[in-house]
């Protein structure tokens, strides 16, 4: 109750007492764990009963093999602090341990999704020993097998039974399921000591560009053209194309349909998205203040380029 006060306090945010709701048990390995729910009222939140809430899943005994670290929270609002916002998280190396001993132990839509883009980050992709290392203690804890593709063939059905429906709501557009799926075979391949997956070249450099990766940037763009952004990057990191709503300079609207690279900021303050025009099949760029609207295409797409639109 104290908390909720403080928090209401500080931010205007109330978290109802009547709404709060905590099981406090005895997990497999004898330790306790506690799972939670607490509902909260904003300025916008709709009233009734049916309002938001955090989940909560705390646990006494969770092994950590790699030590935690301090990671900025994404905060793109005008209150966020000088010196920004941040959280004491897993490593990169052991979220993905993490999630790979979630994909043998629960087989679900969002640990199939989360393990192929962990891997596809070839940018912060830990050594495969590393992650071996990690996922062999993991599954030893949990007192599991550590998967391999045959022992996930057979819950194949089961995600295409539950993609849409556990996914659809946590992504601006919902992916089919086989273009992870089928990226399974090169993840175990990697993971079970075979060559790292070849990584494409870099768009050149100009000598007057700089490459915008991170997030954190604020940008001389509108709220509009920001959220374009954002969904440009998610379909650059799920590897699909975009249709793209483009003005030219000459004015005229036109549609393209696109496989986006990088992003780019000039000394003249002109913010360039490179891409690869599919129905063209060639290299352009677009200027970033003259999209009207972007839409993710089922249409996937194996990169030609290095992907910078990944932080």
């Amino acid at each position: 109750m104290e908390i909720g006060q403080w928090v209401y306090e500080k931010t205007g945010i109330d978290t109802p007492t009547n709404i709060q709701n905590f099981d406090i048990y005895e997990n497999p390995r004898g330790g306790l764990s506690c799972q939670g729910k607490i509902g909260y009222r904003g300025p916008i939140s709709p009233q009734g009963k049916n309002i938001p809430r955090i989940k909560i899943d705390l646990t006494s005994d969770e092994l950590l093999v790699l030590p935690p670290v301090r990671t900025a929270v994404y905060h793109p609002y005008s209150d966020a602090p000088h010196d920004g916002i941040q959280a004491l998280t897993y490593s990169y190396a052991e979220a993905f341990g993490e999630k790979v001993r979630a994909l043998a132990e629960r087989t679900r839509p969002r640990d199939l999704y989360d393990v192929i883009n962990l891997f596809r980050n070839a940018s912060a992709r830990p050594a495969a020993s590393l992650l071996l290392d990690i996922l062999r203690q993991k599954c030893a804890f949990k007192n599991i097998a550590i998967p391999s593709l045959a022992d996930l063939a057979q819950h194949r059905a089961d995600l295409d039974a539950s993609w849409q429906n556990m996914l659809a709501h946590q992504l601006p557009a919902l992916l089919p399921v086989e273009s992870f799926w089928n990226e399974l075979p090169t993840f175990f391949f990697w993971l079970e000591g075979g060559a790292d997956p070849i990584q494409p070249p870099a768009y050149t450099v100009g000598m007057d560009e700089t490459i915008l990766r991170d997030r954190f940037l604020k940008l001389p763009v509108t709220a509009s053209i920001s959220s374009c952004i954002e969904v440009i990057r998610f379909a650059a990191f799920n590897r699909h194309c975009v249709e793209l709503d483009y003005r030219d300079e000459n004015g005229r609207r036109t549609t393209k349909i696109i496989e986006p690279y990088s992003l780019r900021q000039t000394t003249a303050d002109a913010i360039l998205l490179y891409i690869y025009d599919v129905e063209k099949n060639v290299d352009n760029t677009v200027h970033i203040d003259r999209i009207g609207g972007v839409r993710v295409t089922s249409k996937t797409f194996i990169p030609r380029y290095e992907i910078e639109l990944i932080p």
